[in-house]
């Protein structure tokens, strides 16, 4: 009885010291609204009301094409397609990031909760795509919302191996040059095999004779776009 009672004393008397007034630090609390400005291009099917809801492809397009001007996101990828007149199944969303910025999954990820609350999205078939800067954007972003996508195909880019293990669910096709001095196929190598390690099942194309540009190819793929629309999310 003595016992017990002795560590609830002594639980009393630490609890006094952990809650006592810190002369050192005080308690503060953050609560904000962080706000996100960002220009993209918007796509949307010819016959868009016929129905209610539609696929969303979301381009990242890469560092050479940051900046203030959205002309600049056509030069490659489905934004490019698109100005040539190009048909696609689906709501295209292209942002344009900011000179000397990166892609942010925190801002990629307000802009698709603003797309999703103003245009029919169905939420079971959201895919990501990027090229070079674009590429490393796609597998961050995935590793940051592994459950919000239904399939992501990351081009010349790279990630951390370790996110293998929020995405090895998620359909993957990753594509590279194998003469590429910018992004070596190395980068791509090494998340496919991560992904495959933790039972992940990537397809992976390299193009022997590609260096940098293995975008061009690929954008160019019917059977990449068949690929894609197939794949939806997996039910929580």
């Amino acid at each position: 009885m003595k016992y017990a009672l002795l560590i609830s004393l002594f639980s009393l008397a630490m609890w006094n010291v952990a809650n006592a007034e810190d002369p050192h630090q005080s308690n503060k609390n953050l609560d904000t609204t962080v706000r996100v400005q960002m220009d993209y291009l918007l796509y949307l099917p010819k016959d868009y009301e016929s129905q209610d809801k539609w696929p969303l492809m979301l381009f990242l397009h890469g560092a050479g094409e940051r900046g203030d001007d959205l002309v600049k996101v056509k030069k490659h990828g489905p934004p490019k397609l698109i100005s040539q007149g190009k048909s696609f199944p689906c709501i295209v969303v292209s942002p344009q990031c900011n000179e000397g910025f990166w892609w942010e999954p925190t801002e990629l990820t307000v802009l698709l909760d603003a797309i999703e609350d103003q245009y029919k999205v169905d939420p079971e078939r959201i895919y990501v795509t990027g090229l070079s800067m674009g590429g490393f954007g796609t597998w961050r972003l995935a590793a940051y919302s592994p459950e919000r996508f239904a399939a992501i195909a990351p081009i010349c880019g790279g990630g951390e191996p370790y996110w293998a293990r929020t995405i090895k669910h998620l359909p993957t096709w990753a594509f590279h040059g194998a003469k590429d001095l910018v992004v070596p196929v190395e980068r791509s190598e090494q998340m496919v095999k991560a992904l495959q390690k933790e039972g992940g099942e990537p397809k992976f194309t390299v193009y022997p004779e590609a260096d940098h540009d293995s975008w061009t190819e690929t954008y160019e793929k019917p059977e990449f776009y068949e690929w894609m629309f197939q794949q939806r999310r997996e039910s929580k």
